[in-house]
């Protein structure tokens, strides 16, 4: 059974290893993922402020396509 402990320790050792950086890994994704999120809310806030902006503007002095008059030749 000792002449095995040696390959045990090993696969135990890059076992911690590959945890380690499965580790890493997720807390780097979890961090972009947070700063895209906050991107994501700031956009959204702006969109929703030039929505309301849109809106509040008066109509424009130029007519619709649909309610102008076609010229005389018609």
């Amino acid at each position: 059974m000792t002449e095995h402990q040696p390959q045990l320790q090993k696969q135990i050792d890059d076992l911690e290893c590959k945890l380690a950086f499965q580790e890493h890994t997720i807390e780097e994704l979890n961090d972009a993922l947070t700063e895209q999120q906050k991107s994501i809310d700031k956009l959204n806030t702006q969109i929703a402020y030039l929505v309301t902006k849109l809106k509040a503007m008066e109509p424009s002095n130029i007519a619709n396509m649909a309610e102008e008059t076609p010229p005389p030749h018609y």
